[in-house]
């Protein structure tokens, strides 16, 4: 996956489909959205790392679930950030919109970004490297996919495109770690809504490699999801055309209103 001389992002398969991203430096290491435990714990043990942190987006169980077994197998104290408007059992550190975490060890920064949508609550963690080291990266949980987003369980279209729009704001080459690999199946109904998006064909062909090789499809980039994500092209003439076409409407005056066409019919695609 992501690999440098000072930083490593590996994903820690659990369940049908999570990805629980593990950011370490060869000896520190923090956990991103933690749904089990098992994995957890044997990924730390097999290559010797020591848990300094675990960072939380949302408050559903396939990203909480493993936080309490953790820190009862380790029985330290270990600093669990989540966001501040909802109780999640085992969290200590309250996060809101433009709150800064300063991590020692593995050593980086990160800002919160409140990304409600698919949850009121849901939160996202973004890493600017200054140092040129490496890359940006976006810890989104289940607000943004690969070629997707997350089903509006409790937020509304409007939230949704607010959020996504937080992150078309982020430099291009950030580094996206979702925490499922949903891509070929968001390609699909990519393609339903932009047919012949050229960037997109090309993408669907790569990802069908990777995953026929049993391969991440992620990270992907803010750069990449501006170019073949749906919900990130609301503002688009093609993806408008086919947002009309689908509602019957005469007019989708925002993106709010085009996304909330597509993120129903995804839903029933």
């Amino acid at each position: 996956m992501v690999k440098n001389t000072l930083l490593q992002v590996w994903p820690i398969p659990a369940f049908d489909d999570n990805y629980i991203w593990c950011i370490h430096d060869g000896e520190s290491a923090l956990v991103v959205d933690p749904g089990d435990s098992v994995p957890v714990l044997r990924y730390l043990e097999e290559h010797k790392l020591t848990l300094t942190g675990i960072l939380i987006t949302h408050h559903h169980a396939d990203h909480t679930g493993g936080i309490l077994q953790i820190l009862q197998a380790l029985k330290e104290s270990i600093p669990v950030y989540g966001p501040a408007s909802i109780d999640i059992p085992g969290r200590t550190q309250a996060m809101m919109e433009g709150d800064k975490i300063e991590i020692a060890a593995p050593r980086m920064s990160l800002k919160v970004f409140e990304v409600p949508g698919h949850t009121l609550s849901h939160i996202a963690y973004f890493a600017n490297m200054q140092a040129n080291v490496v890359e940006p990266m976006l810890f989104c949980g289940d607000t943004l996919f690969a070629s997707g987003c997350g089903r509006l369980f409790e937020g509304t279209p409007t939230q949704m495109s607010e959020s996504l729009a937080k992150f078309a704001a982020l430099p291009k080459n950030t580094l996206v770690f979702c925490t499922h690999e949903y891509t070929l199946s968001n390609i699909r109904f990519a393609l339903a809504v932009e047919p012949n998006n050229a960037n997109l064909l090309s993408w669907a062909e790569r990802a069908q490699e990777m995953r026929a090789k049993h391969l991440p499809t992620l990270p992907t980039t803010i750069g990449q999801e501006l170019q073949v994500n749906p919900f990130m092209r609301c503002d688009t003439k093609e993806v408008l055309e086919s947002a009309l076409s689908i509602s019957g409407e005469t007019s989708l005056p925002t993106p709010a209103h085009v996304l909330a066409v597509i993120r129903a019919w995804k839903d029933r695609f």
